[in-house]
């Protein structure tokens, strides 16, 4: 990511924060199309990715195109993302997009975890190799890719997941639809203050097992974690715990093959 970028993302993001300001489920879905409405335009991608165009412009040419089309409050945001500088087109795309992921965890009830479905819905997916090839083909029809979402998980999940699951499959922009789940839980649980741990391990850990691992990751984390359990049998004992890029792996399976390692080297 480049600085551009990284000053872009920070000045969109607090956008978001302005006082008196409502961010519901429709500025999410707003935000989402209006990314997918500039992401296969490339007139207007390039016109309001253009770094060196004035922000102005930009900001005008958003509210002609998108202003009677998606919520004000989304409108606004739209107008702050394209009026920063940007490194890439692609990372105007993925500022958008973030920008929409946060909307969509700013207008969910306390109750409701939308990391927890992203998660498990991706557990589906992987466990599925005809589905997976269904929502990831770049043969398939974007359309029908959204109908599928649809009739799997509408009614079973909270409106702001299945709008971001809808979302990201009409626009992966080259991602897996794994890391497209993956990226997506992560700015959302960012947003809620958390980060995710994923701890894959050989058996089902007890409650007591996970608030232990818990108690002991955020403090050496530093910040307050979403668990998400994997169970692997192939990791034969141990836990592997991913956050981010960081990884802590202390599973039998890999000091199996570093011994292993050692003993031929």
């Amino acid at each position: 990511m480049g600085s551009a970028t990284r000053e872009a993302l920070a000045t969109s993001r607090a956008a978001l924060s302005v006082p008196g300001s409502t961010t519901d489920l429709a500025t999410g879905e707003s935000l989402f199309g209006a990314g997918r409405v500039i992401g296969s335009s490339s007139q207007l991608l390039s016109a309001l990715g253009d770094a060196s165009a004035d922000a102005a412009a930009k900001v005008t040419l958003v509210r002609a195109v998108f202003g009677a089309s998606v919520t004000p409050r989304a409108l606004d945001l739209l107008a702050a993302a394209v009026a920063e500088r940007w490194s890439s087109h692609d990372d105007l795309l993925a500022g958008i997009e973030e920008l929409g992921l946060r909307a969509c965890d700013l207008s969910v009830s306390a109750e409701t975890s939308i990391e927890g479905e992203l998660f498990s819905f991706g557990k589906t997916v992987s466990s599925d190799a005809e589905l997976e090839l269904a929502l990831a083909s770049k043969l398939g029809k974007i359309d029908a890719k959204a109908a599928l979402v649809e009739k799997l998980l509408a009614g079973k999940v909270s409106g702001q997941t299945l709008a971001i699951v809808r979302h990201l499959v009409q626009q992966p922009r080259g991602r897996r639809i794994g890391e497209l789940l993956r990226q997506a839980a992560s700015v959302v649980a960012d947003q809620a203050g958390t980060s995710i741990a994923t701890i894959t391990s050989a058996s089902v850990l007890t409650p007591a097992q996970l608030d232990r691992l818990r108690k002991s990751l955020q403090e050496r984390h530093g910040r307050a974690l979403t668990i998400n359990q994997v169970v692997d049998p192939a990791l034969v004992g141990g836990v592997r715990v991913q956050i981010g890029d960081l990884v802590i792996d202390g599973s039998i399976a890999t000091r199996l093959a570093d011994l292993r390692l050692q003993l031929a080297s």
